[in-house]
């Protein structure tokens, strides 16, 4: 899979239970749609969606499965329950958390790689990292590519975005390691995404920007309201 997305566009084809497209076949024509718009892969949430997807679609497949835990904030792939259900899904790929942070019952991610390559050994493994620290520990651990997937979205980097201070983090990720790094977090422009391969990452996934239509409307929301705001107090003057 990653010769196949090497350069190009991966696209996240998600929609969780609240949200408005939620549904597998829904999915699977998105996916589709990234298809037929020239999209070298899909990254799918859900044993469901990924059969789906596969069944529509002649792209490989980055599979993860988002399930909440009590005793952990790690909610991608985040045990052998959700491994088993991605080998069973047929995708080409699995994501998973490999953050620092803590794990359901403890379990550590590195025994969660070591189930893989014993249950799998074909498949290959996307480590979902939010800094320079944990790619590193990914690579020692036998993952085949990072990505940046969790930058700004744990504790230690609430707040931040990919793109801050012309993809500062992505460089970073890139200077210290070896493996293929993946571009992936709010990137929601093409000429954002231009960016990010011109940088050398080995590919780039976008997903709300292309699949969550009621994110994309209320970027145009916000914009309008800015322009309605700023007609208001001129008019004022």
């Amino acid at each position: 899979m990653l010769k196949q997305i090497n350069q190009r566009l991966v696209v996240s084809c998600q929609a969780l239970e609240h949200e408005p497209l939620h549904s597998s076949y829904i999915m699977s024509k998105m996916a589709l749609a990234a298809q037929e718009g020239g999209a070298a892969g899909i990254r799918a949430n859900s044993q469901a969606d990924i059969q789906a997807i596969k069944a529509e679609v002649a792209l490989p497949v980055i599979g993860i499965i988002k399930r909440n835990y009590e005793d952990s904030d790690v909610f991608i792939t985040a045990t052998k329950r959700e491994l088993n259900e991605l080998f069973e899904s047929g995708c080409d790929m699995i994501a998973m958390d490999a953050t620092f942070r803590k794990r359901p019952s403890g379990i550590q991610l590195a025994d969660l790689v070591t189930y893989v390559r014993k249950q799998n050994p074909a498949i290959q493994l996307m480590a979902d990292i939010s800094s320079v620290e944990e790619a590193r520990y990914a690579e020692k651990l036998g993952f085949d590519c990072v990505s940046t997937t969790l930058y700004g979205y744990t504790d230690q980097t609430k707040e931040q975005k990919l793109y801050d201070s012309n993809f500062s983090f992505l460089k970073h990720v890139l200077h210290h390691v070896s493996l293929p790094v993946i571009a992936e977090g709010n990137i929601i422009t093409p000429e954002m995404a231009q960016k990010a391969l011109i940088l050398d990452a080995h590919a780039v996934v976008v997903g709300g920007a292309i699949t969550r239509p009621h994110q994309i409307t209320a970027r145009f929301v916000e914009q309008i309201s800015k322009q309605n705001h700023t007609v208001t107090a001129e008019t004022q003057r």
